[in-house]
């Protein structure tokens, strides 16, 4: 069932079942999350199911406001709160030492745990009446509102799609971010950039005052953390990524007899076939980010067997949806 996340009484009725351990799907300024009280280890339990996402993946506890950090995490170094500082609320998620005896569910088994202060309003005024109510609930965890490894959700109807009418879910619009948050691990002394997102390494970089350096290039294994497998957000439609001029060369092979493909491309493309859905891609990195879920979901929609998509140009501004893009491809 779809509420307008707008109205109070949406908001009342979505505490009081995250209050009885049920789930409630919710928007954020980035993806729809389906989320459960953190502390709650059998409310945890049933993301984990209604996904059929593996019990040792992580998920992201999101907070009504920054200071209530220190429920769930035991230190937050200098940098990290740098970041807060900057970013929070915002589409930044922060991987740090969990306090023990809280949320290990949420944090797959981990001693660290990823929080996140979502700047929605919608998202927003739920936490802050979970905080309120009693027994308060200090944050929920909310990986994306879609079964594992599928492509993320951005409106409250692509919830509802996956989930079916029995969910409560708070429609807050179309999401603005519209990929998942960049994921900044900081229980290793140093920035360590584990998830791309629409802030880039020279933002965080500037907010903390030290340079964001990646996975590979730390001696220590990083934590699991929300959407770093290989294989992910993927279509039942099978993803390519090539560069124009490849695309063109493929249209060109299959001509007239091209079909059940879908293109996404910047450039312009020319083909003889009617059965090649074709749609514009923006020239923004923003406002591909914004539309590239539900353009993935608009051509499954359409019965395409193959989704050609134009590679993203290398500049660090597309680092976000290019991450998106090759995991989605992976899948095939």
């Amino acid at each position: 069932m779809i509420r307008d996340a707008s109205e109070p009484a949406a908001i009342a009725e979505a505490v009081a079942l995250l209050q009885r351990g049920e789930l409630v799907a919710f928007p954020t300024e980035t993806v729809y999350g389906l989320g459960a009280d953190a502390s709650r280890d059998d409310a945890v339990a049933r993301i984990f199911a209604a996904k059929g996402r593996p019990s040792d993946h992580p998920l992201i506890v999101h907070i009504a406001d920054p200071a209530a950090v220190t429920h769930f995490a035991a230190e937050m170094p200098g940098f990290a709160q740098r970041l807060a500082d900057a970013f929070w609320p915002g589409p930044l998620t922060l991987i740090l030492p969990r306090r023990p005896g809280v949320a290990a569910a949420a944090a797959g088994g981990q001693s660290s745990i990823g929080v996140r202060c979502s700047s929605h309003p919608a998202m927003r005024a739920l936490l802050r009446a979970c905080a309120a109510a009693q027994p308060a609930i200090f944050g929920l965890a909310g990986p994306s509102a879609n079964k594992f490894g599928r492509v993320s959700p951005t409106t409250a109807a692509h919830v509802q799609a996956e989930f079916g009418d029995q969910l409560l879910v708070l429609d807050g619009g179309p999401c603005q971010v519209g990929i998942e948050s960049t994921i900044v691990d900081c229980t290793r002394g140093r920035p360590v950039l584990l998830r791309p997102g629409m802030l880039d390494p020279g933002q965080l970089a500037a907010a903390c005052g030290e340079p964001v350096v990646r996975p590979g290039d730390m001696p220590q294994q990083a934590p699991r953390a929300s959407g770093t497998l290989e294989a992910h957000y993927a279509p039942r439609a099978r993803v390519r990524l090539m560069d124009a001029k490849g695309l063109q060369t493929a249209l060109d092979l299959l001509g007239a007899d091209a079909k059940h493909i879908a293109v996404w491309s910047r450039a312009l493309l020319a083909t003889r076939a009617a059965g090649v859905l074709r749609r514009r891609m923006p020239d923004d990195a923003g406002e591909v980010a914004r539309q590239l879920f539900a353009v993935l979901r608009e051509f499954d929609a359409q019965g395409v067997q193959l989704i050609w998509v134009e590679a993203p140009p290398p500049d660090i501004a597309w680092d976000g949806v290019r991450d998106r893009l090759q995991r989605a491809s992976a899948a095939g």
